[in-house]
């Protein structure tokens, strides 16, 4: 986002010192371009509707405009009006309540299961996408003790070390599915990689303590079986692809409230720099008279304390002050009057109107001397 009078330059000033930027370029102006970033800023204009994450990196992107001062005041305005925008629309509406992705899902099945989340063992097979997401909703959560197993050890060491987890390798998985209690499993295995008998192993380590268990993956990473078992509670794909489906909906119908309460902040936004716009030509006028009066008071209390007569320094400073403060106006009537601007010279009578009984000052008229004229006694 950028303040420019030439957006045109600046694109080509873009693609100069960032080639291949082109493709990614599109632009929107003055009121397009407010209502573009509070969409951006609220997740309305993600792939994921709602996506939380997206007001971070606005911030991120402010903070650094910010720090390397490539943010002017007007700039700074609009994106501190952006965070009030964001946080209202989620506040307000449930635009990014509901989760939408399956990992995110089963993640907010468990917290919901679990009361105590972040007193439970919660073990991760697999490293892949899903993992990854899964683990990083975890995280964000918080568990009590994180265990990531995959057949590939340093990818699960990898994962681990960004979440702060145990790394195990596959083949130790029976030897730890009894700690967990919550299990993620999503792996790209054509056979299911936790069978029946070893949660029924696992449950009577626990002494029947519950397992909750997401299988994530296609085909199947858990025996179906497992679902018959009385104290493990198994969700597939397919349980949770119908509750993502109402979380989308939901999401959906949160959008439509946030873009109103949008429109409505576009409005008074326009609103406001119009108004700071009509608001210009008269700071710049008592800037003007303001910046004159100090620089002539100055030079006048200079010359009295020279020891110049007061009466005589007063009366330069009336004239002096009059003509400076008068002189702009005066040259531009003086050019309306010569190119015929009726605008500027109606503006000019209803800003200083005559006076009643004011009487303009006597014109002189030029005489003109022929050749054949009489010379003056």
């Amino acid at each position: 986002y950028a303040m420019s009078d030439d957006p045109h330059s600046l694109v080509s000033w873009l693609e100069t010192h960032a080639p291949g930027l082109s493709g990614y370029l599109y632009q929107h102006q003055e009121e397009a371009a407010v209502r573009h970033l509070f969409r951006v800023a609220t997740g309305l204009d993600s792939m994921v509707l709602g996506e939380p994450q997206i007001l971070g990196q606005v911030k991120d992107a402010w903070a650094v405009a910010r720090a390397h001062g490539a943010l002017g005041s007007g700039l700074d305005r609009l994106f501190q009006q952006t965070f009030s925008v964001a946080k209202r629309a989620r506040t307000d509406t449930r635009v990014g309540a509901n989760p939408v992705s399956v990992a995110s899902t089963a993640v907010r099945l468990a917290q919901e299961s679990f009361a105590r989340l972040n007193e439970s063992t919660v073990l991760l097979i697999g490293a892949g996408e899903t993992i990854e997401l899964a683990a990083k909703h975890l995280s964000e959560g918080r568990v009590r003790r994180l265990l990531i197993a995959n057949r590939t050890l340093a990818h699960a060491q990898t994962l681990a070390s960004q979440h702060g987890g145990y790394a195990l390798p596959l083949t130790d998985l029976d030897l730890h599915l009894a700690e967990a209690d919550v299990v993620f499993s999503a792996t790209a295995a054509r056979e299911p990689i936790v069978t029946r008998v070893q949660v029924e192993q696992a449950l009577r380590a626990r002494k029947r303590k519950p397992m909750l268990l997401f299988d994530l993956a296609v085909p199947r990473d858990i025996e179906a079986s497992v679902a018959e078992l009385g104290d493990a509670y198994l969700y597939t794909v397919d349980d949770l692809e119908r509750a993502v489906e109402d979380n989308r909906r939901g999401r959906r119908e949160a959008a439509d409230q946030a873009e109103a309460i949008i429109d409505l902040q576009v409005a008074r936004y326009v609103e406001t720099l119009q108004a700071n716009a009509r608001q210009a030509p008269l700071k710049r006028l008592r800037a003007f008279g303001d910046s004159t009066r100090d620089e002539l008071l100055a030079k006048a209390r200079q010359q009295l304390h020279n020891g110049k007569p007061a009466d005589e320094v007063l009366e330069q400073l009336a004239h002096a002050l009059t003509n400076r403060l008068l002189h702009p106006p005066t040259a531009a009537l003086r050019d309306a009057a010569l190119n015929n601007d009726l605008e500027l010279t109606s503006a000019a009578d209803r800003l200083f109107p005559e006076k009643p009984g004011y009487q303009h000052p006597p014109v002189a008229t030029p005489i003109v001397r022929t050749d054949d004229a009489d010379p003056a006694p």
